[in-house]
């Protein structure tokens, strides 16, 4: 058996070191230079730049195929079902249909998603993250309504601070 207890502190810092040679495998191998990966915690995230619907599938299924001979050669699983991609577009041009398949499983394209906190579209407007973050701000502010009255000013900030980063 590989790993360590969930919710353990060295969790995050082996699995770091573990997948740290990740990035560097994507543009040395792929005719695509212009790829980028990003890790974060336990996400993965590769940009593809290319303007050229085909290459962009064709670079597309390249990356994917190197990253998923990479997870298995580490003896790491690529879970499918949340895996998926986003290709942004202008707010007046259609999405292409982009075929990724692995396993006979199609890979998900997707509207929305939510990058390090922030809900990014598609067309790369604000409105799905504006959607987002006012229930939380309504939240707050109730909150701090109900127990301006009984905290002090520090406690209020510490409080308000406290739930913005769940």
């Amino acid at each position: 058996m590989l790993g360590v207890p969930q919710g353990s502190v060295l969790g995050q810092l082996f699995f770091l070191i573990y997948i740290n040679d990740l990035p560097p495998i994507i543009p040395c191998t792929s005719s695509n230079k212009n790829s980028l990966v990003i890790l974060f915690a336990d996400d993965t995230s590769v940009i593809i730049n290319e303007p050229c619907l085909t290459n962009f599938e064709s670079n597309l299924n390249i990356v994917f195929r190197i990253i998923n001979k990479w997870f298995n050669s580490n003896l790491l699983l690529l879970n499918l079902d949340k895996t998926y991609y986003i290709q942004f577009i202008t707010k007046n041009k259609s999405s292409n249909n982009v075929s990724i398949e692995h396993d006979n499983k199609m890979i998900i394209q997707t509207n929305f998603v939510k990058f390090l906190g922030i809900a990014v579209d598609n067309t790369r407007s604000w409105k799905q993250h504006i959607d987002t973050i006012i229930p939380k701000l309504n939240t707050a502010c109730y909150i701090i309504r109900r127990c301006k009255l009984y905290l002090s000013h520090a406690a209020l900030k510490w409080y308000t601070t406290l739930f913005f980063t769940q």
